[in-house]
């Protein structure tokens, strides 16, 4: 599949459609990060600690939310599941624009994070309808280009925002995208799972994909390679803004930092589309994660027993942290659905679900260190790295006995 692809759209606009279907995550998220005090004030809580919940509640959401709907569009087809999801996530949104205590904020958030997994997990099923191999990392790679986009603008609008109105008018915002983009998605994208692909609803269907899923070793294993990642990129969302506005006392340039690291995210990430297909996305991702441990490393040496470095410092190792997770996500993601393609809604939702879950208390126990100092974001860095190369030297020690039977 070259300029066309098999839906007659074309490939530039498909790439665009699932990355705006996938950032309105991204969103959700980054968006009100400039808000936080705001919402902390007007719900009556102002610990830092208790504010990273708006953050990590969303992530948890989105855990549990996908593995209902990826397994619903194996079987309903996927964009019925996607209408469904965004439906969730308006009605969830109301609940958190009204809140006027942090519990009901953060049920509003939950239920948020259950309604955007759809399009999120789906997205994922519909680009393993299409491609496969390190072509399909290729199209993960672009669309997690214009995905980066997001979180570099998402700060910046909400800190626009809260200039001329309140921290509701910023979810206000995020149900409009939201809205436009389904719209768009039900107008141009064709429905990719043929009735004759569709697997029978049934109370065993997840119990039976759950089962084909897991016997898939290098799924599995790549699965938790994301998990321990997505942990890492989710502590930092829920702790930059104790570094940079509470430790560094950045307040007002906090949104063009994210921006600006954000940058190298997005960077790496089209390199990574421009590279994979010579160098392989296994060969890649490996690199990424070995210069991404021996950087953490680096820097937890040089800082274990001192204050927060001079602010270029630190933005010169998280900046080498973000060009090492563009080479990571999206082929790891890939290298987990690759065998996985007769149970792609199920394999995307497993993949999904179990990666944030994992990601919730790695972010929620390495978060609760982040007061005096940015070490203990850099600690989990290093925690994570070294525990993923752990798991793919074991990847390898499980295939190696494989290849020797098949060879004798």
């Amino acid at each position: 599949m070259n300029k066309k692809t098999t839906h007659n759209i074309s490939e530039l606009e498909f790439i665009a459609l699932m990355a705006f279907l996938m950032s309105n995550v991204a969103l959700s998220i980054d968006g009100i990060l400039p808000a936080l005090t705001n919402i902390g004030q007007s719900l009556n809580h102002t610990n830092s600690t208790d504010l990273q919940s708006i953050i990590t509640m969303i992530f948890l959401g989105l855990g549990i939310g996908q593995l209902f709907f990826g397994t619903l569009s194996d079987s309903l087809g996927r964009k019925p599941v996607v209408y469904l999801g965004v439906a969730t996530f308006m009605v969830a949104s109301v609940i958190a624009v009204t809140a006027n205590s942090l519990e009901v904020m953060l049920v509003g958030r939950f239920f948020q994070g259950i309604g955007l997994s759809a399009p999120r997990s789906v997205s994922i099923s519909i680009i393993r309808d299409l491609y496969s191999g390190n072509y399909m990392a290729r199209i993960m790679s672009f669309i997690t280009v214009i995905f980066i986009l997001v979180p570099m603008l998402a700060p910046i609008s909400g800190q626009l925002i809260l200039e001329v109105s309140n921290w509701q008018t910023i979810f206000y915002f995020q149900m409009g995208f939201t809205l436009l983009t389904v719209i768009w998605f039900g107008i141009r994208q064709k429905e990719t799972l043929k009735e004759i692909n569709r697997i029978k609803l049934t109370k065993y269907l997840f119990v039976d994909g759950a089962k084909a899923f897991f016997r898939y070793k290098e799924t599995v294993i790549y699965t938790l390679i994301s998990g321990l990642m997505t942990g890492n990129f989710m502590v930092y969302l829920s702790s930059s803004k104790q570094i940079f506005q509470d430790q560094y006392g950045l307040i007002n340039e906090f949104v063009y930092i994210f921006a600006g690291l954000s940058f190298f995210l997005g960077l790496s990430t089209f390199f990574n589309g421009s590279l994979v297909l010579r160098f392989g996305m296994k060969k890649l991702a490996t690199i990424a994660l070995y210069v991404f441990t021996l950087s953490a490393l680096v820097y937890t040496i040089l800082f274990i027993y001192s204050e927060n470095p001079n602010l270029y410092v630190l933005l010169l190792f998280i900046s080498t942290q973000f060009g090492c997770i563009g080479f990571i996500f999206g082929n790891i993601r890939a290298l987990a659905m690759q065998p996985i393609g007769h149970i792609a809604g199920i394999g995307a939702s497993l993949n999904g679900a179990i990666s944030t879950i994992m990601a919730v208390p790695i972010a929620m126990l390495i978060g609760h260190f982040i007061n005096q100092t940015a070490l203990p974001l850099f600690i989990g860095f290093l925690a994570c790295g070294g525990s993923s190369i752990l798991l793919l030297l074991l990847l390898e020690k499980i295939k190696k006995p494989i290849s020797d039977m098949e060879l004798g």
